[in-house]
């Protein structure tokens, strides 16, 4: 798996075709109206997980609706940035199906086999009259080469500052010669910087303007296999960062399969399928958080001797969305007292005297005291590290997690004061 520095057309998986263009929603005149298709007789196969937000966005409620409506197919994804089209009544969903059934004029499929997302700023009305009339612009934009699919991503991209896509292949027969053997390409795109804490869930469940993914690949399958797949991927991955603990009305990760390869999702390959799928989705998750707004150092968070895995993900998060400990790892103060204070109001079960913490591989807290060869002066400089991990060993159990977040800075402040003026 690679995170793609230089996206070449080889890694792209076949059956696919990207564009972009500048609609007018941006005040900056930046891309902002992106589309992917699949080309071919027939529309994609697809899977999706959306916020578990109560508040959700027209996109979000259109989105689910199409993929129930058509069992999954999906013949065109269809992406703005600069107006997340949330908290806009019944205009909103009525503009969002609009646009939908603009793109499925243009495309020729029919409207539910379009998939909605927006991403920007909510409350503002949904101009769909400028999507709609860009249309054929944005057909003519289209391409399946690599600076086709890296204006794709740069379309949706807000307080973003980098393109944000990973890779992988996966041979189709594992027992045969790499070079001969037929393969499955699997290729992800992602925007988000801020408002991040993605909290997915299935299509069907609950209503989760800022972490969108695509993922795209030409292994031919059916929507529930794709499905278990994308779940099994979501977890330790984009459900497993925060940046400043705000679950988005937007949330959306979307999986899609063309079938291009002629390689079916058999059995036998699921294991190295989900597998680089999974590698695909925590590049991305990395890259997210590491793209955070104001954010100088990315922070894995350890969790382990939990009494279960629901324990030490509670533990992780308590530490993740704490100003505290946020504010101190902006500085690189090794202040492990606001840790442990996290993780004792966390909800989970553990006796403090059993507990061990380390701070980029510092112990600084041992079985209920600081741990006696603590060197703050060590611990702070190995804070320093752009990336670094922070590990808590609970002594209550087997349950652990691996959570990455952030620190929190005076730019993340600033970036978000004056957002919609």
């Amino acid at each position: 798996m690679n995170d793609d520095a230089e996206l070449k057309a080889s890694l792209l998986p076949a059956g696919f075709q990207w564009g972009a263009v500048r609609a007018g929603i941006k005040a900056s005149g930046n891309l902002d109206l992106a589309m992917a298709i699949a080309r071919g007789a027939s529309a994609a196969v697809g899977a999706a997980m959306f916020t578990t937000n109560r508040v959700v966005a027209a996109p979000v409620t259109v989105g689910r609706r199409h993929l129930a409506a058509t069992g999954g197919r999906v013949a065109a994804v269809l992406v703005n940035s600069g107006n997340a089209n949330c908290a806009t009544g019944e205009p909103g969903i009525e503009g969002c199906i609009a646009t939908c059934v603009a793109a499925a004029e243009s495309f020729g499929c029919i409207f539910d086999e379009v998939f909605p997302s927006s991403t920007g700023i909510i409350g503002v009305p949904f101009p769909a009259e400028k999507v709609v009339a860009t249309m054929p612009e944005l057909k003519a934009s289209l391409g399946s080469t690599e600076q086709h699919a890296e204006s794709f991503v740069r379309a949706m991209m807000t307080t973003d500052t980098r393109v944000k896509t990973a890779h992988a292949e996966v041979s189709a027969d594992p027992a045969q010669d790499a070079g001969n053997a037929a393969k499955v390409r699997i290729w992800g795109a992602a925007k988000g910087a801020g408002m991040i804490h993605p909290q997915l869930g299935a299509p069907a469940a609950p209503p989760h303007a800022t972490m969108l993914v695509y993922l795209f690949t030409d292994v031919a399958a059916c929507a529930e296999h794709l499905q278990a797949a994308l779940a099994a991927a979501v977890e330790p991955s984009f459900n497993s960062i925060s940046i400043d603990g705000d679950t988005s009305t937007n949330d959306t990760v979307l999986l899609l399969a063309s079938g291009a390869s002629g390689v079916s999702l058999s059995r036998e390959l699921s294991p190295a399928f989900d597998a680089a799928l999974g590698e695909v989705c925590r590049s991305l998750a990395r890259q997210i958080v590491a793209d955070g707004e104001g954010v100088s150092h990315a922070v894995t968070l350890d969790v382990r001797g939990a009494a279960t895995a629901a324990d030490a993900k509670l533990v992780a998060k308590a530490i993740a969305h704490s100003p505290l400990c946020k504010t101190a790892w902006s500085s690189a103060d090794p202040n492990w007292g606001r840790l442990l204070a996290a993780a004792g109001y966390s909800g989970a079960t553990f006796d403090p005297a059993r507990v061990r913490i380390w701070i980029a591989g510092q112990p600084v807290f041992e079985y209920g005291v600081r741990a006696a060869s603590f060197d703050e002066a060590a611990a702070h400089q190995a804070m320093m590290q752009p990336e670094y991990t922070i590990t808590l060993d609970l002594g209550a159990g087997s349950g652990e997690c691996l959570f990455l977040t952030c620190d929190l800075t005076a730019e993340y402040v600033r970036i978000n004061a004056d957002y919609s003026t």
